[in-house]
C-alpha cells in the first residue's frame, strides 16, 4: 500500500513555525485525513503533542521517509476547515502579510466543537385500559409521583421531559423505571443554539421603482448567464438598496443558493434582520461579536449543512462556510469597521471579491457615499455602477443649515447647542416628532489641560491623552489605563484644569437642562457593552419610547426612523483635523449619511451641521448631498499625492521594547527595497526576457519611500512604534515588497520586535 503524507500547519502562531511541515498518514487514519482536518502531531526534539491544520495531501515526500514523524490522531474537537477556507487563508497571508495561523484562525468563525443541545420528550405508549390499569396499580402502591406522569400523559401523548421534571416534580429515575415498564418512552432530538428573537410579522411588500428592478434583473441575469460580476449601487440615502438587496437574495434563494449580507455595525444587525426575518422566516441568522461560542458554532453548523438561506452580520460573517453561495452584499461599503485591525489586515470588500471568484458567486456593493476605492474602480470599468439618485416613494432629500460657530460665539452664544438647532429641537418637541443627535466623540469629555501652563494630562503607558469620564475619572482608551482626576495641575500646580469638546454624555445632561421634558436616550461605547444593548436601545427610539437620540457614529449608520424630522451634528469638522489623508473623504461621508437620517418617512426632514469650518469642500459638498462633486476635488487630490485609489500604499509598523532597536529596524528594512528598487531587473528569474526584464527594473524605481519615522503615536502599552511608507500603482509590487521584507526578517530573526503590514491603510500610524 502507497504511503501518504500530509502537509500540516502547526498551530504556534510564530513565523519561525509558518510553513508546512510534512508528516506521515498512518494507516488506521487513512480517510480521515484530508485538507482542512486538525490533527495531533508530534512536534520539535521533544516531540511535544500540537495541533495543527491540514492544508495539502501527497504522495511523495522530500524528506528522508525515516526521519518523517506520524500524525498521531484527528482532532474531532476542532472545527474541519473546508478546502476553500483553507485557500482563502492562504490568499490572505499572501495578500495582506501574516502567519498561516493567523489566517486560519481568521477564516475559522469558531475554534472548537462545542457540545450539541438535545431537548427530550416522554412519549405515551400504552393505551386506554392498559394506561388506567398501570395508573390504578401506582396508586393502590402508593407510587405517586409516578401516578402523577401517567395521570399527565392520559390527557396529552407526548410532553416535554422537563415540564414533568420541573412541575411535576418526579425524578429521572421514576421516568427511567416507566420506560423500563414500558408505558413511555424516552427521546432526544438535538436542536441548535439560535441567537435570532425576532418575531416573524406579516411584510409590507414594496413595490420595486424601475430602477430597483433594473437592478435586480441586471445581476440575476449575470448570474444565471454564468458571468458573476462585481456591482456598486450608489444610491442616495433612502433610496432604497435594501430592497434591492432582497430582491436579488430572494432570486438567488431561488436558485437553490445562499447569501452572505455584510453589515459594518452590530447595531445595524436588529433593524436589517427584522426586514429580512419577515421575509425569509427561520432560514436567516446572524453571526457577529455579541454571540456565545455556543450560538456562533451552531450558525457555523446550521449553514454548513444547507439549513440556511441568509448570514448577516459584520466583517467576520464573510467567512460563513456556505456549500452553494451565490451572493456576498456589502451595504455600506465605504466603512472603515470593514478593514480589519488585527493581523491579517484584510479589507471586507477585496475579500469579498476574491471569495465571490473562488464560489463564481456575486458581489454587491451598496453606499450612499461610496469609497473613493470603489468608485474609482467603477469609473475604470473593473465595477457595473448603478447610480440612484432619487429617494424611493413619497420622502425627499432633508434641507440642510450649515451653522458657523465663529459667529455663534461672536453672538455670545456659548451653548453646545446653536441657536438655530435649539429652536429645531423645541419644535420637535412640540410636534411630537424624534430628532437625532450625532457627536463623534467618547465619554464626558475629551483631554484635560492646563489653562495656565498647557500641560496636557498624558497617559504614561502610551503617547495619547487621558480622557474624562464620569467619577472624575481620567481614562487612556488605548491601553486601559485609568486615573483619579487631579485637582492641580502636576507641573504648575495651577487649580485651571479643565476638559475641552463635549461628550456625549455632556450633551445628553445639557439637553436635560435645557429642555427638562424631553425623553433622552444615549447610544455610545459606554451604553452599548452588554449584550442585546443594541437592539434595547433601538427599538425603544423606534417604539417612539424617547424624543431625542444622543450618540457617537453608530447612530447615522443605515437606521431608518419614519418620524426621525432632525438630525443635529454638534462638530461636523471634528473629523478634519484628524492627521489622516482619508480625513476630508470621512467627514463627507458621515455628514451625508447623518443628514441622510432625516426626513425618512412622509414628512419632511431638516438638518443642522454645526462647524468651525463652513467653507470646507467636505462640508459644502454634504450639504448639497453631492457626491459627484466631492469625488471630483478629493480624487485630484489623490492623483496629485499619489494616495489611494490613485496608488496603492503598505503601511510596515515596527514595534520594539527599545526606541533605538526600532529606528535600526525601519533603517534596514527600508535598505532593503531600495537595493532591490536600485538593482531592478536584476533579481528576477533567469527565464525572463531582456524586454521584461527592463520593464520590471523601470516599474520598481516608480516605487516610493516615506520614512521610516516614529508613528504619530509613538507609544503604547510601553511598546515604541515607528513607521514606515511604501507607494506604488501596482498593488503587487507593494505584495513583493512585503515578501521581501517577511524573509529579510526571518533571517534576522527578531527578538522583541514585531513587524506588521498593512496594506491601502484606513488610519496613518
Amino acid at each position: 500500500m502507497a504511503e501518504w503524507y500530509a502537509d500540516v500547519i502547526i498551530d504556534i502562531s510564530h513565523d519561525k513555525v509558518d510553513r508546512p511541515f510534512q508528516y506521515r498518514i498512518p494507516p488506521q487514519l487513512a480517510g480521515q485525513v484530508y485538507p482542512g482536518v486538525r490533527v495531533q502531531v508530534p512536534f520539535g526534539k521533544g516531540n511535544l503533542v500540537k495541533a495543527g491544520y491540514v492544508v495539502d495531501l501527497s504522495g511523495q515526500t522530500d524528506y528522508p521517509v525515516d526521519k518523517i514523524k506520524s500524525i498521531i490522531a484527528v482532532d474531532d474537537k476542532g472545527i474541519t476547515a473546508q478546502g476553500s477556507q483553507i485557500r482563502i487563508a492562504y490568499w490572505l497571508k499572501r495578500q495582506y502579510g501574516s502567519t498561516m495561523i493567523a489566517a486560519l484562525k481568521t477564516v475559522l468563525p469558531v475554534k472548537q466543537k462545542l457540545r450539541q443541545l438535545e431537548r427530550k420528550k416522554v412519549t405515551r405508549c400504552v393505551e386506554g385500559d392498559t394506561l388506567l390499569a398501570a395508573l390504578q396499580l401506582c396508586e393502590k402502591k402508593h407510587q405517586t409521583a409516578k401516578a402523577r406522569v401517567l395521570r399527565a400523559l392520559m390527557t396529552d401523548e407526548i410532553l416535554p421531559y422537563e415540564l414533568i421534571r420541573q412541575k411535576l416534580n418526579v425524578s429521572p429515575a421514576t421516568l427511567a423505571a416507566l420506560e423500563k415498564q414500558g408505558c413511555l418512552r424516552i427521546e432526544a432530538e438535538a436542536y441548535y443554539r439560535n441567537p435570532v428573537r425576532c418575531v416573524a410579522g406579516e411584510e409590507k411588500r414594496i413595490v420595486p421603482s424601475r430602477a430597483q428592478q433594473e437592478i435586480i434583473e441586471t445581476v440575476v441575469d449575470d448570474y444565471r448567464a454564468g458571468h458573476p460580476g462585481t456591482y456598486l449601487i450608489h444610491g442616495v440615502t433612502g433610496s432604497g438598496k435594501t430592497e434591492v438587496y432582497l430582491g436579488i437574495i430572494e432570486q438567488m434563494i431561488g436558485m437553490g443558493k445562499q447569501a452572505i449580507m455584510l453589515i459594518p455595525e452590530i447595531a445595524l444587525t436588529y433593524q436589517t434582520l427584522l426586514r429580512f426575518y419577515k421575509r425569509f422566516g427561520d432560514r436567516v441568522s446572524v453571526i457577529n461579536s455579541s454571540l456565545s461560542q455556543g450560538e456562533k458554532y451552531d450558525q457555523i453548523r446550521r449553514a454548513q449543512a444547507g439549513e440556511l438561506d441568509v448570514i448577516i452580520g459584520p466583517r467576520s460573517a464573510l467567512f460563513t462556510p456556505f456549500p452553494n453561495l451565490g451572493v456576498i452584499i456589502v451595504d455600506e461599503e465605504h466603512e472603515s469597521s470593514y478593514k480589519s485591525e488585527s493581523m491579517p489586515k484584510y479589507h471586507a470588500r477585496e475579500t469579498a471579491v476574491q471569495i465571490a471568484v473562488m464560489h463564481r458567486a456575486s458581489v454587491v456593493l451598496g453606499s450612499a457615499t461610496p469609497s473613493m476605492e470603489a468608485y474609482y474602480r467603477a469609473k475604470r470599468g473593473e465595477y457595473r455602477l448603478f447610480e440612484m439618485k432619487a429617494r424611493h416613494g413619497v420622502s425627499m432629500l432633508p434641507r440642510v443649515y450649515t451653522i458657523d460657530l465663529r459667529e455663534e460665539l461672536k453672538q455670545g452664544n456659548r451653548s453646545v447647542f446653536s441657536r438655530k438647532l435649539r429652536e429645531l429641537i423645541g419644535g420637535r418637541l412640540q410636534a411630537g416628532e424624534q430628532t437625532m443627535l450625532f457627536l463623534n466623540r467618547r465619554g464626558y469629555a475629551g483631554f484635560i489641560s492646563c489653562r495656565s501652563c498647557g500641560h496636557v494630562m498624558k497617559c504614561p503607558h502610551c503617547d495619547v491623552s487621558l480622557s474624562e469620564h464620569r467619577g472624575n475619572m481620567l481614562l487612556c482608551h488605548y491601553c486601559g489605563y485609568e486615573e483619579q482626576r487631579a485637582a492641580k495641575c502636576p507641573v504648575c500646580g495651577s487649580r485651571y484644569l479643565m476638559g475641552f469638546k463635549a461628550g456625549t454624555e455632556q450633551i445628553e445632561e445639557a439637553l436635560h437642562k435645557e429642555f427638562p421634558r424631553a425623553r433622552v436616550l444615549r447610544m455610545d461605547a459606554d451604553t452599548t457593552k452588554s449584550k442585546e444593548s443594541y437592539e434595547k436601545i433601538l427599538s425603544a427610539f423606534a417604539d417612539e419610547k424617547a424624543d431625542i437620540l444622543v450618540g457617537t457614529q453608530m447612530i447615522v449608520k443605515g437606521h431608518d426612523f419614519p418620524n426621525v424630522t432632525l438630525v443635529g451634528v454638534l462638530a461636523a469638522d471634528l473629523s478634519l483635523n484628524q492627521n489622516d489623508y482619508r480625513a476630508g473623504e470621512r467627514t463627507f461621508q458621515l455628514l451625508t449619511q447623518a443628514a441622510g437620517r432625516a426626513g425618512r418617512g412622509d414628512k419632511p426632514g431638516e438638518v443642522v451641521f454645526q462647524t468651525y469650518q463652513p467653507e470646507h469642500y467636505s462640508i459644502l459638498h454634504a450639504a448639497r448631498q453631492d457626491y459627484q462633486g466631492f469625488y471630483e476635488e478629493e480624487i485630484a487630490y489623490r492623483e496629485l499625492m499619489q494616495y489611494p485609489p490613485a496608488a496603492h500604499m503598505l503601511a510596515v509598523l515596527i514595534t520594539s521594547r527599545q526606541q533605538e532597536q526600532g529606528e535600526t529596524l525601519g533603517s534596514q528594512m527600508t535598505a532593503v527595497i531600495r537595493e532591490r528598487m536600485r538593482f531592478g531587473a536584476q533579481t528576477l528569474p533567469a527565464r525572463s526576457t531582456a524586454e521584461g526584464e527592463a520593464k520590471a527594473g523601470k516599474t520598481w524605481q516608480k516605487l516610493q519611500i516615506i520614512g521610516p519615522t516614529e508613528a504619530a503615536i509613538s507609544k503604547i502599552n510601553d511598546l515604541y512604534r515607528h513607521v514606515f511608507y511604501l507607494k506604488h500603482p501596482d498593488y503587487q509590487i507593494l505584495v513583493e515588497s512585503k515578501d521581501l521584507l517577511e524573509h529579510f526578517c526571518k533571517e534576522k530573526e527578531l527578538k522583541n520586535q514585531t513587524v506588521q503590514y498593512d496594506f491601502d491603510p484606513m488610519n496613518t500610524y
